[in-house]
């Protein structure tokens, strides 16, 4: 079933917060309020958070990943290239010396964390990421908007509780 986005503007923040919790209480077939709504407004306002809920964050799971894997791929590179070179005469010392190996081995902790870091904070941001479908310059303004993808059954459900809460203009474009 294709999906169709809608675009709603509201001049009242209040109007905006109503629907999103209206859309969270209220059940629709084709559409899940927690994945398919982004709300976008001109000015940062502090409660929004408190009206969307906690989102899940994971690029610290990525930093740990990229660490530990970074450092244990370089302690064991290191060290098999040392134990490589057992044959050679080492004068009573180790085949595989720890404490010159920590040292590189902490260096790659960081620099596999850092760009592991910077991939995950990409991927949980979605970027690259294709345009909005739908725009309009009045968010830039004054207006706050919610964008909002469902089914084209849901889309009637959707167009009533906007017009409900006194919706400025509805856009409506089918998806792909």
């Amino acid at each position: 079933m294709s999906k169709r986005h809608l675009l709603a503007l509201f001049s009242n923040f209040d109007e905006a917060e109503a629907v999103v919790r209206e859309l969270r209480s209220v059940r629709i077939k084709g559409f899940d309020a927690d994945k398919d709504m982004i709300v976008k407004s001109p000015i940062e306002h502090p409660e929004v958070e408190e009206f969307l809920g906690d989102k899940p964050v994971y690029v610290q799971w990525f930093t740990l990943g990229g660490a530990l894997t970074g450092g244990l791929l370089a302690f064991f590179l290191i060290s098999g290239s040392q134990a490589n070179f057992f044959s050679q005469v080492k004068g009573g010392k180790p085949i595989v010396p720890f404490p010159p190996n920590f040292v590189l081995t902490y260096e790659m902790f960081i620099l596999g964390g850092v760009y592991i870091s910077i991939l995950g904070f990409l991927i949980c941001a979605g970027l690259p990421a294709s345009r909005s479908p739908l725009y309009s310059a009045k968010v830039s303004e004054d207006q706050v908007g919610i964008l909002v993808q469902a089914d084209e059954a849901a889309s009637s459900t959707l167009k009533s509780i906007f017009i409900k809460h006194q919706a400025l203009e509805i856009q409506e474009e089918a998806g792909k």
